[in-house]
């Protein structure tokens, strides 16, 4: 790969850094599409071994780059995300394949041309995991950050996608779970701190 093309693509990447999705950190900030990015591939490694009919290598490929179009439109949350957003975002990525060489720019393009289409396997995973691990961050981030409409989204978001093998259905079972949890203890820390407050004006 020529050099100069290799660099003008890195910094065509470096904008998944800068470019923050809906989701925060549980320190509190939003986190970067880089960031999510970068732990969706690490969910990929971790249960690779789940699928030995599949191949890992192209599952981690299409987790790296199914969000690079971002690195053009940034992030519009899936909750919002209309048809004109898809489609402008597949515009960002024939755009951002246009500074690869033909090598690079096939591979590219037949891999998230095989995650849009979601027939393989590989495809599939890549779909069930890239929404799991958006409904783990939001458990790991306060339940302050979250809206309204995600209290429901949290135990039905990518239940459909996990259908596809037993372990993602495991796994989306486990996650729903925590997402209970997290909302049970909510509602215990707020009924506690309404007995306190009644408490303090009764003594008053």
């Amino acid at each position: 790969m020529d050099q100069r093309s290799l660099l003008e693509f890195m910094t065509i990447a470096e904008k998944l850094k800068c470019n923050l999705r809906h989701s925060c950190t549980s320190s509190g900030r939003p986190e970067s599409v880089a960031e999510h990015t970068f732990r969706l591939i690490m969910f990929a490694w971790l249960v690779e071994d789940a699928f030995p009919e599949c191949d890992s290598d192209r599952v981690m490929k299409m987790c790296l780059l199914h969000d690079m179009g971002e690195a053009v439109t940034g992030d519009v949350p899936a909750f919002e995300k209309k048809e004109e957003d898809r489609m402008t975002e597949k515009d960002a990525i024939y755009q951002i394949a246009e500074v690869l060489p033909d090598k690079k720019r096939k591979e590219f393009l037949m891999l998230l041309e095989e995650l849009e289409a979601s027939e393989t396997m590989e495809a599939k995973i890549v779909h069930a995991l890239d929404k799991m691990e958006a409904i783990i961050q939001h458990n790991e981030a306060s339940i302050d950050t979250w809206l309204p409409l995600e209290y429901d989204l949290q135990l039905t978001y990518g239940q459909e996608q996990a259908k596809v093998h037993p372990y993602l259905e495991r796994m989306r079972e486990l996650i729903r779970q925590d997402t209970l949890d997290k909302i049970d203890a909510a509602v215990d820390e707020a009924l506690d701190e309404q007995m306190g407050l009644q408490d303090k004006k009764g003594f008053l």
